[in-house]
């Protein structure tokens, strides 16, 4: 072993990065985790969790820290002045439940979680530079904005959680796959009367004060605070995506929101803020000799519905899995099992998703698409079940059996056929 002073260094404190913490603290390695910022910071997201979600957080013994926040049932989707609510779908494995909770309170007692478990968290410290040795990651150089002091952390094996910018994922050669869908994404909050409403709300079919359709989807989010998230993500898949000004697009996706949220000017609390999301994997490569890639870094963002929270943790999970081989048998060549367990997990699934997304990009078809969709409550039952990646293992029913002829259509179609 190189005789770090740590077992794994991991470099990131959000989902990913602290979720892979937990389980390797758990395990009762030697884990030191760096965070950039102070908890709690602000992040762009949605703030929603999925069954998912909520599933890998219960399996880490947070659910009693999920209790106080706002728990909704399912989702509302509303296109073409229709409007479908669908709960979310029994299954074997997760619940039938999500909750919305800010990214500054979600990560915070996740990262405190890891701590209790015994990982070390270093707040306000940056990996702004990999040690590597002999083409091996072995640490990283750290920024101690608090101490106003620089120093060399190394360790057996480095996890790499910095999100979906990733700086230090690109300095030790992680690139993006630019043929993968990327996602835009902007968002803001809104006092609103319906705070607490039991569904998210998802709109299929955004339009200006005009009337005129716009690229994109938009969602509204209750946080039972008295706030909503509000949002609107586009993907790259759309025609001339990269001129499109997100800000415009937020400011008439609130303007023409439904009535009954009560989204105005002066119902607003913050300005928003954006960003862009690799998805489907399309970030690699996700393993070294002596490090793994997880999370946003590694562009595990379902390209469906722009989840990433959820892979994230799970993403974690399967990476601290593998670094516990390979410290418990002191064997680095574990590290390598990772990639294919991941394509093994959702390569498959976000092939799928990819090649949807790229139908969809074509404005005339996404709108034929929703208005039909809109017409049929059973249809958009299948596809939420699709669509959140909750396919029953146990039975074969409508939503099983269309994602099985979609996927085996897409087994026989070239990874360089399907791009953004």
């Amino acid at each position: 072993m190189t005789g770090g002073n740590h077992d794994v260094l991991v470099v990131g404190g959000g989902p990913a990065g602290a979720t892979t913490a937990y389980w390797l603290a758990k395990a009762g390695h030697n884990v030191l985790m760096v965070e950039k910022k102070h908890f709690p910071r602000e992040k762009t997201c949605g703030d929603g969790l999925t069954p998912r979600a909520v599933k890998q957080l219960v399996d880490m013994g947070l659910e009693h820290e999920l209790a106080p926040y706002h728990r909704f049932e399912g989702l509302r989707t509303v296109a073409h002045g229709r409007t479908i609510e669908m709960r979310w779908p029994d299954h074997p494995v997760y619940p039938s439940h999500g909750y919305v909770v800010r990214r500054r309170d979600l990560d915070q007692f996740v990262a405190e979680h890891a701590v209790k478990a015994g990982a070390t968290l270093w707040q306000a410290s940056e990996a702004v530079a990999p040690i590597i040795e002999q083409g091996k990651v072995v640490g990283a150089t750290i920024n101690r904005k608090d101490l106003g002091a620089t120093e060399e952390v190394r360790a057996d094996y480095v996890v790499v959680a910095d999100g979906s910018n990733s700086r230090f994922g690109r300095a030790i050669g992680t690139s993006r796959n630019k043929t993968y869908p990327q996602g835009m994404a902007i968002r803001g909050y809104y006092e609103s009367p319906l705070h607490d409403d039991p569904w998210i709300e998802s709109a299929l079919d955004v339009r200006d004060r005009n009337g005129n359709a716009l690229p994109g989807y938009g969602w509204i989010f209750p946080l039972g605070d008295g706030t909503i998230n509000v949002g609107i993500g586009l993907l790259s898949t759309f025609r001339d995506w990269k001129s499109v000004n997100t800000s415009h697009l937020m400011e008439e996706f609130a303007a023409t929101a439904p009535a009954y949220w009560g989204i105005s000017p002066e119902t607003k609390v913050s300005e928003p803020t954006g960003g862009r999301l690799p998805m489907g994997g399309s970030v690699g490569p996700k393993a070294g000799p002596r490090h793994l890639v997880v999370g946003d870094a590694a562009g595990s963002v379902n390209p469906f519905n722009g989840e990433g929270i959820d892979y994230a943790y799970e993403t974690g999970r399967l990476a601290a899995d593998v670094l516990d081989e390979a410290i418990r048998t002191d064997n680095p060549l574990a590290l390598q099992r990772y990639p294919q367990t991941l394509e093994d997990e959702y390569g498959l699934y976000f092939k799928v998703a990819r090649l949807f997304v790229k139908l969809i990009g074509h404005p005339a078809l996404m709108r034929e698409m929703t208005r039909v969709g809109m017409h049929s409550t059973p249809l958009m039952e299948w596809l939420l079940r699709i669509m959140a990646n909750l396919l029953r293992p146990d039975e074969l029913g409508p939503a099983e059996v269309a994602y099985k002829m979609a996927a085996a259509i897409v087994r026989r179609v070239p990874d360089r056929a399907i791009k953004a």
